[in-house]
């Protein structure tokens, strides 16, 4: 039976409109809709008077001129970036010339000039913090403290933001509630994703509000309903390779029934991603470089 996961799609919002979500918290969306990035970028704005912008997102003019309308008579002090997709880095860099605020992050982006097109908005490897930030560290400002919680796995430097007084957490796209997260190689790791949720299950957040979609009420189910879903998703990889070798293209047509022509790439990266976790685990093997185009096989021991 297929693993049930508690998807939340329905929410309302007016594009280029900064509008509060919760008490302290605004958010503005961004017209940047696609099979990727839902109804698009949620760019969070945290505090009142001097405030923290989480994710400022995609470089277009109409977004950025949108959000800083939105804060007219208010002073930015810190951008906090979740990581280095282009749908949500790129934006910092108007912001900042606009408010002179830092930004924080992790780092730059990993992934290679070279990554797959068209996967998560591909790589912003433009984006260098002002502050690396590393997990743990606390970034304050007026009336708020964010701890940063690291959550590699759907890329190497992606963060969440915690509110620990609050009980809040933004989980940028690592959890998301419309959606599971692609995991792309060479940048995006299985292995780090399945240690970056069960991260999270030990923590005592009780709402999540990611960057794409509406915010997670009930975190923990949601989680375990990942976690159990990437663990099934395994386990058929493991029963198609259990036949005979295989590769990539026809696992993804085995397990992903009825999938979009314009998805089929995106899941075959995430088939890669779980070979590759297989193969650092000695159940899987790969007949050369571990590719999209190699054929792969169980491991007999």
């Amino acid at each position: 039976m297929a693993v049930d996961i508690p998807f939340l799609r329905e929410f309302s919002f007016e594009y280029g409109r900064l509008e509060p979500v919760a008490p302290g918290i605004r958010r503005i969306i961004a017209r940047n809709p696609s099979p990727f990035t839902f109804k698009g970028t949620g760019t969070y704005v945290i505090g009142e008077g001097e405030v923290a912008v989480i994710d400022p997102g995609p470089d277009l003019d109409e977004h950025v001129a949108a959000l800083l309308a939105g804060l007219a008579g208010e002073a930015v002090t810190h951008i906090l970036i979740t990581h280095t997709h282009r749908d949500h880095s790129p934006a910092a860099k108007a912001l900042k010339a606009a408010t002179g605020a830092a930004t924080y992050g992790f780092g730059p982006h990993a992934g290679g000039r070279r990554g797959e097109a068209g996967i998560e908005e591909g790589g912003d490897w433009d984006f260098v913090p002002d502050v690396a930030v590393q997990d743990g560290d606390e970034i304050a400002g007026k009336g708020w403290r964010f701890e940063a919680v690291h959550t590699p796995g759907h890329t190497s430097n992606h963060l969440c933001f915690a509110l620990p007084e609050r009980g809040i957490l933004f989980s940028g796209d690592h959890v998301m509630g419309w959606s599971t997260s692609v995991i792309a190689p060479p940048d995006g790791d299985m292995s780090a994703y399945m240690a970056s949720l069960g991260k999270l299950l030990g923590r005592s957040e009780g709402v999540y509000w990611p960057t794409h979609g509406p915010a997670i009420t009930a975190p923990q189910p949601h989680v375990r309903a990942f976690i159990a879903h990437r663990r099934e998703r395994e386990a058929g990889i493991l029963a198609c390779l259990a036949v005979g070798p295989q590769h990539i293209e026809a696992i993804v047509d085995r397990l992903y029934i009825g999938l979009g022509p314009g998805l089929h790439r995106a899941a075959g990266r995430s088939v890669q991603a779980h070979l590759l976790d297989l193969i650092a685990r000695g159940l899987v093997a790969a007949d050369g470089p571990p590719t999209t185009d190699a054929l792969y096989h169980r491991q007999t021991r």
